[in-house]
């Protein structure tokens, strides 16, 4: 349906960058990348939380890629150049990582850090549609966060599968390595798209009226009261679910005091998590994108807080006690934890998007971005130093448990901020008039797929 009413350059960018980009690629490389820290480079759960952190920082600077693809054309192109360069940064620092034997860690870290940010940059590009499109036909917002959703789930599903068998037989380092090749495709991409050449002298003309409009209707529309409290809520609910994921990877694989799990099972169990996934979306689909927002983030979080008291269950392994084999119990909490987080975070994306004005969504859907990116880095941060202040380490793991119990305490305060949510349907109109109004800019998007032999001629 989405192919008949929207533009099939928009489906096709959709399935490259949510399928490939950040579905596969971001799956493979949560599981490459945390055997890399831990058998490469020997580091400390605590401190490994805190790296990882450091991930999102080019997802906090979405607004000024944002930015840079709504007012500064390359060569007249505002879309094509973002991708190339998104892909090149991708290839070259995977490369860096993987040939260059062991790095040191400032190094190291600054290699991963830029495979986020080719990611990043990609997913700024194809949100800037996203949020055009969900403004222009808003009844097909929910179904086109669907398609994300289920296209990211199925790349997540083959990049879990295939990662713990890739770090057996080629090492943390060679899985790395493989990463170059997503965002390979993202180059291609680039160059592959037909996109509606503007004027360059006339677009340099335009530069400064469009850096004016762009602060102007940012300014205006985050000052309204019905954007910034959904915005804060979205800060909040990541923040104070902090996150002690590290220490459970840790855990999981310690021969003595976890469950000893080994790197194919590790990465069987995040396969069969992006599953669920995938059931969450169809389940949010089907079931639940008529309902109004507030009532349905209040109780997925509700969700949220179980899933938590399942992962503390299986800390204390009293799991055993009631007889359900570790591997049973890892597996289905894996299942019930992804599909309770797609349903919490879906409506949570489409009330992002139409959050949007027209002509700056995509720099505003990046702001949204960033402060759900601010909010994870705090949960990253936080963890780490919950991890560290209750001496979590690579073969102590005594308060675990301890950790997860907060963990879950915060999950619960979350609930009491969720009247900050609009309680309009997930189909109304949720911004005022006034700034749902469009400034003209004089010039159209428009993205096609072109055949190679036609670049020529574009």
């Amino acid at each position: 349906m989405l192919c008949r009413e929207l533009n099939t350059s928009f489906v096709v960018g959709i399935f490259l960058v949510y399928g490939l980009s950040q579905g596969f690629a971001g799956s493979f490389f949560r599981v490459v990348s945390d055997f890399y820290w831990k058998d490469v480079q020997k580091m400390q759960p605590s401190a490994v939380q805190m790296y990882v952190g450091l991930y999102y920082i080019p997802w906090i600077m979405k607004p000024v890629w944002g930015f840079l693809t709504d007012t500064f054309p390359v060569r007249g192109y505002r879309r094509r150049p973002y991708f190339i360069l998104a892909g090149f940064l991708g290839v070259s620092t995977a490369l860096i990582i993987s040939l260059q034997g062991k790095l040191p860690v400032a190094l190291a870290l600054l290699c991963l850090v830029g495979m986020a940010a080719g990611v990043a940059i990609a997913d700024v590009t194809i949100d800037a549609c996203i949020a055009r499109n969900g403004i222009e036909q808003p009844k097909l917002a929910p179904d086109m966060q669907s398609l994300c959703g289920f296209v990211s789930s199925v790349g997540a599903l083959i990049g879990y599968s295939s990662s713990g068998v890739t770090v057996h037989l080629l090492g943390a380092q060679g899985g790395l390595g493989l990463m170059a090749i997503p965002p390979a495709f993202l180059v291609a991409l680039g160059f592959v798209i037909f996109e509606l050449r503007t004027n360059p002298h006339s677009e340099e003309r335009k530069v400064m009226e469009k850096v004016r409009v762009v602060w102007e209707g940012m300014g205006r529309t985050i000052r309204s009261e019905k954007v910034w409290k959904p915005a804060l809520f979205m800060f909040l609910s990541i923040s104070l679910s902090i996150s002690t994921h590290e220490g459970h990877f840790y855990w999981y694989t310690d021969p003595k005091a976890g469950p000893a799990f080994s790197q194919e099972f590790v990465g069987m169990v995040y396969a069969i998590g992006a599953v669920a996934s995938i059931l969450g979306v169809l389940i949010y689909h089907k079931l639940l994108k008529g309902y109004p927002f507030r009532s349905l983030i209040f109780y997925a979080q509700v969700l949220y807080v179980v899933s938590g008291m399942l992962d503390l269950i299986f800390i204390l392994r009293w799991n055993l006690k009631l007889g359900i084999p570790d591997y049973f119990f890892v597996v289905m909490e894996e299942c019930f934890n992804r599909v309770v987080s797609r349903i919490r975070w879906m409506p949570m994306i489409v009330l992002s998007a139409r959050l949007c004005p027209l002509e700056i969504e995509g720099t505003f859907f990046a702001l949204l971005m960033c402060i759900d990116s601010l909010g994870s880095l705090s949960s990253k941060t936080i963890g780490g130093l919950m991890l560290h202040l209750f001496h979590v380490t690579r073969t102590d793991f005594r308060n675990l448990w301890l950790v997860a119990f907060i963990r879950n305490l915060l999950r619960m305060i979350t609930l009491v901020f969720v009247f900050l949510v609009p309680n309009s349907d997930q189909s109304d109109v949720v911004l005022p008039p006034e700034l749902l109004k469009c400034h003209d800019s004089g010039d159209s998007e428009s993205l096609k797929l072109v055949a190679m032999e036609g670049m020529d001629e574009a």
